[in-house]
């Protein structure tokens, strides 16, 4: 399965800055935003945010206009690339909402501004809550790995409390519950403490 590195997903980024003349923000959520972080090497998939509806319309014409077709929900890929790009709009990342916009102040970290692109990243504990929203084994690894490269920064008791409030948004509430105590048990197995 191919996998995109830092430099390969900005080449690709700034491919299309140069067809765009109007600013979109991009909010890179998932794998997406640990790769952009350094935390991880690579990313199977690229996964990011518009939270701009207009913005998010715009966009994907434009990637039309690049070749690429939309083959899933929110994916984009152009025919013969190995790499799918997931574009989410709103406030959503797969099946899950945030509490809060990604563009309000403190809710995500500019990486770089190109003259028409922003690409930032999701904050830790929105990128932690939607990755335990999901819940597998990867999942739970990631959300370990941004865990202990933030632990000075991290308050656990404030990640629990807004876990709960944004499954008590979703149908599956009480399925989801237990994903926020295995990982805080998880981490504390590691030697983490609040």
């Amino acid at each position: 399965m191919a996998r995109m590195n830092t430099n390969q997903l900005f080449s690709t980024l700034q491919e299309w800055n140069r067809y765009l003349r109007r600013k979109v923000r991009l909010v890179a959520c998932g794998g997406t935003a640990m790769t952009l972080r350094g935390i991880k090497p690579s990313t199977r998939d690229v996964d990011f945010m518009v939270p701009n509806i207009a913005e998010h319309a715009y966009l994907t014409r434009q990637l039309q206009s690049l070749g690429y077709q939309q083959v899933t929900h929110a994916g984009w890929q152009r025919a013969g690339e190995l790499l799918r790009f997931d574009l989410f709009i709103g406030n959503r990342i797969h099946t899950t909402e945030l509490l809060n916009s990604p563009l309000e102040p403190g809710r995500h970290q500019v990486l770089q501004n190109l003259s028409m692109l922003q690409i930032a990243v999701l904050n830790d504990e929105d990128l932690i809550c939607s990755k335990l929203m999901r819940g597998t084994r990867v999942d739970f690894d990631d959300c370990l790995l941004l865990a202990e490269s933030h632990e000075l920064t991290l308050d656990l008791n404030r990640l629990r409390q807004h876990f709960l409030e944004l499954i008590s948004f979703d149908i599956a509430q009480e399925r989801l519950r237990p994903n926020i105590d295995v990982f805080l048990d998880l981490l504390k197995r590691r030697g983490h403490h609040d």
